[in-house]
């Protein structure tokens, strides 16, 4: 084994019930660089690193893992911390109602006498912060923080144990174009100090601008490695090698067939679901046609989601008022029953908490939201239930063993196809989108696009909320910019740029 690599991995293979994971994996990680792994969902990206990281502890797996020269043997995540691995996922694992820096040495506290020095810890924590960037104060409790400064409270966590290895699982995913740009910055400074860094992305603008060295995954197997110092490599090479096709549009064409208006919604006020005099969303109205896709743009904390979910049955805030038209007649929907049953859809932002029941199958994820159209009497037709779950999984080309496979086991793109699926069974006339291509590869969200073309060309209307402005640019008919809860403007496709929407968000 050679002194220059920090990790080498040999022949790993790694196998789930009805599935090959990981097939005779192979590649390695200098010592100091930025390694990043790309690839479709279901490529096996997550799988080798829990696999590395000890989720997945030795003898579960076939082949070799090496870190610093020697074998590893982990048995949990605890044993490669303690050897300076650590491994910051998707899935923040953070305590929600502990304070920065209880978060920072929950599990490794600092005592005294067998007793928690919780001065010490208080104390040690600034430092931490200084270097990840984070100003906050140490005591801030961490569910009061956005997302992306939680991030960097993980990423705190992991240099407090002073990790020589730092794997990072899309952490971009929920960030905004300025905070992904600042978390990349840190990503640099890690290793200017000799920091080793693998990220997992599908961003691969992002993955262009930092990476020293990318590894491409394809159906469990290690496609090719690239050396960035030997030679440059462009976004449609990388594309090519994960999907294993030319990959020319990005965005599917779309043909509009615009009618009138169907859903309109007028002077919407959400205040605080704790806060009750703090107003999230201000003075907000909007329209959507027949056959439109409309996306819904801004800063992270604009109140978009806030907004939607309001709306949808009254899934966020208090003291939400205002008026919702739907085909011409004002509506007010009691919960997101009722909103589904009056022809809305609604697919949350975050699939696992709110889209998805994880310990169940992929069957009853697709249907549970349309079980009385698949009963008689009161009783579920099973034949009906299984047929449309398959007539779902085929149209939708959801990549499963089977439909009684739990939907945990499947990956984020074909989690996100499932719970389409299951908002389309419910055949809703305005479908609500949040994010709908968040942590999935450029293939996978070429069809989540098809799908959402789909339907407006069933005369369905779309509402997209989306941090992707190139996404919402090249997919929608017009985008309603927001920030600071109130809607700043809106701008037809044609008068869309980036720099327009970031404009009309910050400064008119």
């Amino acid at each position: 084994m050679s002194g220059e690599y920090i990790l080498e991995v040999e022949n790993l293979t790694k196998d789930f019930p009805g599935v090959r994971a990981l097939d005779t994996v192979q590649f390695k990680v200098r010592r100091g660089e930025i390694h990043c792994l790309v690839g479709e969902n279901g490529a096996g990206k997550s799988t080798l690193m829990n696999v590395v990281s000890g989720v997945y502890p030795k003898g579960t797996y076939e082949g070799k893992v090496v870190f610093k020269g020697k074998e590893t043997h982990y048995r949990s995540t605890k044993d490669s911390e303690n050897d300076g691995l650590a491994i910051i996922h998707q899935e923040l694992t953070l305590s929600p109602y502990l304070s920065i820096y209880e978060n920072l040495f929950l599990g490794h506290m600092k005592t005294r006498f067998g007793v928690i020095d919780w001065d010490a810890c208080l104390q040690d924590s600034y430092p931490l912060l200084e270097r990840v960037g984070l100003k906050e104060k140490p005591q801030t409790i961490v569910s009061k923080m956005s997302v992306g400064k939680q991030q960097l409270v993980e990423i705190a966590r992991a240099i407090s144990q002073k990790a020589e290895l730092l794997i990072f699982d899309e952490p971009t995913s929920s960030l905004n174009d300025d905070e992904s740009q600042k978390l990349l910055e840190l990503l640099r400074e890690f290793r200017k100090e000799g920091i080793t860094c693998i990220m997992i992305s599908h961003k691969l603008d992002e993955v262009l601008a930092v990476a020293d060295s990318i590894t491409i995954l394809r159906d469990g197997q290690s496609i090719i490695s690239y050396d960035l110092a030997e030679r440059r490599v462009s976004e449609q090479e990388i594309i090519r090698g994960m999907v294993g096709r030319e990959l020319k549009n990005l965005f599917p064409k779309k043909e509009p067939d615009i009618g009138e208006v169907v859903f309109e919604v007028k002077n919407w006020n959400v205040f605080h679901p704790d806060y009750h005099t703090m107003k999230i969303v201000e003075d907000a109205s909007f329209f959507v046609r027949k056959g439109e896709i409309v996306s819904f743009c801004g800063p992270m904390g604009a109140g978009r989601t806030e907004m939607m979910m309001s709306i949808f049955g009254n899934s966020y805030g208090f003291g939400a008022s205002g008026e919702i038209r739907l085909k011409g007649e004002k509506v007010e929907f009691k919960n997101p029953k009722d909103a589904i049953e009056k022809g809305v859809g609604y697919v949350s932002e975050d699939r696992k908490s709110l889209g998805l029941i994880l310990i169940q199958d992929v069957r009853t994820n697709i249907t549970n939201s349309s079980l009385p159209m698949l009963s008689k009497y009161g009783v579920l037709d099973k034949d009906l239930e299984m047929k449309k779950a398959e007539e779902y999984k085929d149209t939708l080309q959801i990549k499963t063993p089977s439909l009684f496979q739990l939907v945990r086991n499947l990956s984020g793109g074909n989690q996100q196809k499932v719970v389409l699926s299951r908002c389309l069974l419910a055949e809703p006339d305005v479908f609500i989108v949040d994010e709908p291509t968040r942590g999935i590869d450029v293939g996978a969200k070429f069809e989540i696009y098809s799908i959402l073309n789909d339907m407006v060309k069933q005369g369905k209307s779309v509402i997209v909320v989306s941090s992707e402005l190139a996404e919402a640019i090249s997919m929608s008919d017009r985008i309603y910019v927001m920030n600071e809860g109130r809607i700043k403007g809106v701008l037809d496709r044609e008068e869309a740029t980036q720099e327009r929407i970031m404009h009309m968000a910050l400064i008119d």
